[in-house]
């Protein structure tokens, strides 16, 4: 079910042909059974779907569905339902497959409602969505008319849970990678638009995800960031000590002009905030699909303006930028 051969295939004639080259070993680090021990059982999952004629697939709704002819009995419903379970956690979506909703932890459509007014029309654009989790967005952005859509994610699950929708929802021009950004060959250049949602705070160095970022853009490509900020004046950041709502891996919050700062002196224009978001216990929260804990159990339970740590709780901005033409 794990095939990626179509897409190397795809890119050996292609700008992208230096990557096409080293995606054979980097999907085989990605997915290696020595390094990743649940990884056996999730591929069992995988394999246990059941085959399902499709009749109706649908990428441009809250809920990325796919329905089939004959409604499911409650066997079948089950059956369906319990091999995605086996998946657990899902933190991105929700996804709508013959009946069962998958209600991830992350009410994600949320985010996109909010950044689809402020975006390029993504029609006949190749686009990247780094951190893409288990792909919501690549579904979402491909429903916006985007012609190639690559994800990449070095989270195995996540990119199993990826696998397992697109069995059913069986888009090939969307693909989500088992990788990190830093394994993108430098200075590609090759994409129109290049999305980084929740993910430059959990880099130690913010300045070189951006410049990864900036060089995955072609000349003139936007840029779409989504990050946690502080409220405060230019200059200022937020390094917490210790962890962070409870994330240990969270190593700069900086005000909405700081971020601009970076930006601009990285060489991005036409730099423009388009939201900023105080995140909410109903947009992130447990759920049967993610039933660990979740944003409610890393606030303060007696002021949810702050994390359990003290600290100014969760707030996201999204900036467009451009890099600039040759």
């Amino acid at each position: 079910m794990i095939d990626y051969q179509p897409l190397i295939e795809l890119w050996q004639d292609s700008e992208l042909a230096p990557w096409a080259e080293l995606l054979e070993h980097q999907i085989a680090h990605g997915l290696s059974l020595k390094r990743y021990g649940d990884l056996p059982r999730w591929l069992k999952a995988l394999q246990a779907l059941p085959d399902i004629e499709v009749a109706t697939r649908e990428l441009g709704a809250s809920r990325v569905a796919a329905d089939s002819f004959a409604v499911l009995n409650e066997a079948e419903r089950s059956e369906l339902q319990n091999t995605l379970q086996a998946l657990h956690p899902w933190r991105k979506g929700p996804f709508e497959l013959f009946g069962v909703h998958i209600d991830t932890e992350w009410r994600s459509d949320w985010k996109w409602d909010r950044i689809l007014p402020h975006i390029d029309d993504l029609s006949g654009r190749r686009v990247l969505d780094v951190g893409c989790g288990s792909g919501y967005h690549c579904w979402r952005m491909a429903g916006a008319g985007a012609a190639e859509v690559i994800g990449i994610d070095p989270t195995p699950l996540f990119v199993l849970q990826f696998w397992a929708l697109q069995k059913y929802l069986q888009q090939p021009h969307v693909w989500v990678l088992p990788l990190g950004i830093e394994q993108v060959p430098a200075k590609l250049q090759a994409f129109d638009s290049v999305f980084s949602m929740g993910v430059l705070y959990h880099r130690r160095s913010p300045m070189d995800h951006l410049l990864e970022l900036r060089d995955c853009l072609r000349p003139g490509g936007q840029l779409i960031l989504e990050t946690l900020v502080i409220d405060g004046e230019l200059g200022a950041t937020l390094v917490p000590e210790g962890r962070y709502a409870r994330m240990g891996n969270v190593w700069f919050l900086p005000t909405v002009d700081t971020l601009i700062s970076w930006l601009r002196k990285l060489g991005f224009v036409d730099t423009a905030v388009v939201d900023v978001s105080v995140t909410t216990v109903e947009e992130q929260r447990s759920t049967e699909w993610m039933r660990f804990h979740s944003l409610a159990n890393f606030l303060d339970p007696a002021d949810h303006s702050k994390t359990i740590e003290g600290y100014p709780a969760p707030q996201r901005a999204v900036i467009t930028a451009r890099t600039a033409e040759k």
